[in-house]
């Protein structure tokens, strides 16, 4: 039977929202907080405060590995980034923040990772997937760049086979009419299926599928008649799930409200090849509003690891 974690943070006007947290469950449907809802690890580096996570397995290790976006809006949008922005997207951090651990309750010391140069801006919401043609790890993420003169924002990516070594950044999906953000993929019957928030035309949630990790991709038009009823303007953060009876869950965080607000909202299909994405709110029970995450399917063995730790050593000591 497989179980989940949710690694996500919470949008919290004060700098314990923008840490890790983790969220567990049995059937992908009910969740319940680790650590009573407070942080499991914490950003002592970069902007000391992490948003937009992704959590992998490492298939040839087995070590989990956490990437995150090196920002603090608590802190630097009150200082550096002059609420503004701009200001981030243009000069934010050209780093991700990184995290290992060998059994899920273990983890290594936050390390940064630089992956951005002088000609791209801040390095927003990672996302990472194997790829087996080449039999390694895609990490991709969105940024301005000089490229298209700092217009709107695509995806890139870079390639890595240990975790330490990071290929040179290359452009992994740009979107004709309009930016694009949060790319997430996922691999079903050797397609990939590759979502990201669309910024124009339409302001929502877009599937696009390819035979490559890296493209090029055409879009899934089924999932946008889906999606149709989905407000725009007002989501952001794809993140998927395979479900243990084969369907997909498509998670997608609501922002239309101030604070904390709603966070994910389901969205179930019977494949992804499908496109047929149906709202699911209630059948879904959440402790709090999650923001912006990834899922990882684990054993019943490191479900029960992780629910018996006790957290509270990982309590904020700055």
């Amino acid at each position: 039977m497989q179980n989940y974690l949710f690694v996500h943070f919470r949008e919290t006007t004060t700098p314990d929202g923008e840490q890790v947290y983790f969220a567990i469950s049995r059937d992908g449907f009910h969740w319940e907080a680790l650590n009573d809802g407070r942080p499991v690890l914490w950003a002592y580096y970069g902007d000391k405060g992490v948003r937009d996570m992704t959590v992998v397995r490492d298939k040839n290790t087995g070590r989990f590995h956490i990437f995150a976006t090196d920002l603090s809006l608590s802190y630097g949008m009150r200082g550096k980034y002059e609420h503004s922005w701009r200001n981030i997207n243009m000069h934010g951090s050209k780093d991700l923040a990184h995290w290992w651990s060998d059994d899920l309750v273990h983890w290594s010391e936050q390390e940064m990772i630089t992956l951005g140069d002088e000609k791209c801006g801040c390095i927003w919401a990672p996302d990472i997937i194997y790829d087996k043609e080449h039999e390694d790890y895609v990490l991709h993420w969105s940024y301005c760049h000089a490229g298209n003169n700092y217009g709107p924002m695509a995806i890139y990516y870079s390639r890595t086979k240990d975790f330490k070594s990071f290929s040179k950044p290359e452009l992994l999906y740009r979107k004709e009419d309009s930016g694009c953000i949060d790319s997430a993929m996922y691999e079903e019957d050797g397609k990939y299926y590759l979502f990201v928030k669309s910024e124009n035309n339409p302001k929502r949630m877009i599937l696009l599928v390819s035979d490559h990790v890296t493209g090029p991709f055409t879009r899934v038009e089924r999932f946008d008649e889906s999606m149709l009823a989905v407000e725009e303007g007002l989501y952001e953060a794809p993140t998927a799930v395979r479900l243990c009876d084969g369907r997909w869950c498509l998670f997608i965080d609501y922002y239309g409200v101030r604070g904390a607000g709603q966070g994910y909202v389901p969205f179930v299909a019977p494949s992804m090849a499908s496109g047929d994405f149906l709202r699911s709110d209630a059948a879904f029970e959440f402790p709090y509003g999650f923001k912006h995450g990834t899922i990882l399917t684990i054993t019943e063995e490191e479900f029960d690891r992780m629910k018996a730790h006790d957290w509270t050593d990982v309590e904020d000591k700055r």
